[in-house]
């Protein structure tokens, strides 16, 4: 077992919320392959329908409507303290002021560093997920990791892969413009649902050099109907709209920077079909995106996964 997966099974709470977005999908998929139910009955292949304009366009002409006004989970947790060498800030999206975990150079060394913008698992932030980020540090990146709106108690409302990307494009803004970053090579990566948001800003923001999404979810009407807890979902996910702008593959054909959406061998297939889907659609547009399986499952694949990206950014580096 990897240090992060040792890490995250002995906090029980850490694991079972990360593993919740998509161990849904895993735990659906079985029983949709054992024992199907009416919940579970139809075929484990992409439903959101894909669309044809742009992504960015589509949100200019969209607004969520949000039925659930409540935080995002768990409802109860204590202020994360950084670890020695991390700096907590704040970052302006809109009207709200957010913070994020970045690991700044020490003294006045302002060198221009390569930089990676690292989304979190999960609907909330902890430390462990700081730590899943560290191979990017050993590598020479500036990391930064935002804590987005509704979570561990900070303002906003949790829409749930809507406003989130403005406040992920937020980050990215103050990452690239810090005076030790090097604004030409910024990148994006993110797990679970980090994952999917990492995509969702790869198809908005054009100043990514590169991204990788590992265990992201492309199809959000297969993410809904497996998601066991229904009831927190903040919008109305029968309705197509609210969909579809929540979904990497309904867009597929809009990313702005090449992209490797990476899945574990041992996750669901459901990942596989859309992740896989997805690539397809950019290709047939002459958009650099591949989906690549990695061995090992939502969480022991990672370790992997960012190594692999860490060669696809340098290739992509200024």
């Amino acid at each position: 077992m990897s240090k992060i997966a040792f890490r995250l099974h002995k906090s029980p709470l850490a694991f079972l919320i990360v593993l919740m977005s998509l161990t849904a999908f895993e735990n659906g998929g079985a029983q949709n392959r054992q024992a199907p139910t009416d919940e579970f009955s139809k075929p484990l292949v992409p439903e959101v329908e894909v669309q044809k304009e742009d992504y960015t366009r589509a949100r200019g002409a969209f607004r969520t409507k949000l039925i659930r006004n409540a935080p995002a989970l768990p409802p109860d947790w204590t202020p994360p303290r950084p670890p020695e060498g991390t700096a907590e800030v704040l970052y302006q999206s809109g009207p709200l002021s957010l913070k994020a975990w970045i690991n700044r150079p020490a003294g006045n060394d302002n060198r221009r560093r390569v930089a990676v913008l690292f989304l979190h698992s999960a609907f909330f932030f902890r430390p462990e997920f700081w730590e899943m980020s560290k191979p990017y540090r050993d590598a020479g990146f500036i990391v930064m990791t935002p804590l987005l709106r509704g979570e561990n108690g900070q303002a906003g409302r949790w829409s749930m892969f809507y406003d989130e990307v403005d406040d992920v494009v937020a980050a990215a803004e103050y990452l690239r413009n810090q005076s030790f970053v090097d604004p030409d090579n910024l990148y994006i990566a993110g797990h679970s649902n980090g994952g999917t948001l990492a995509m969702l800003a790869a198809m908005t923001y054009h100043h990514f050099r590169a991204a990788a999404a590992f265990s992201g979810s492309p199809d959000q009407v297969l993410f809904c109907r497996h998601f066991r807890q229904k009831d927190i979902i903040p919008f109305d996910y029968t309705d197509q709209r609210e969909i579809q702008l929540r979904s990497p593959l309904a867009y597929a054909a809009s990313f702005k920077c090449p992209i490797r959406i990476y899945f574990g061998r041992e996750e669901s297939n459901i990942l596989s079909l859309t992740s896989q889907r997805t690539a397809e659609i950019a290709r047939e547009k002459r958009l650099d995106v591949q989906a690549v399986q990695v061995e090992g499952g939502h969480v022991t694949a990672v370790p992997e996964e960012i190594r692999l990206s860490i060669e696809f950014f340098r290739q992509h580096g200024r």
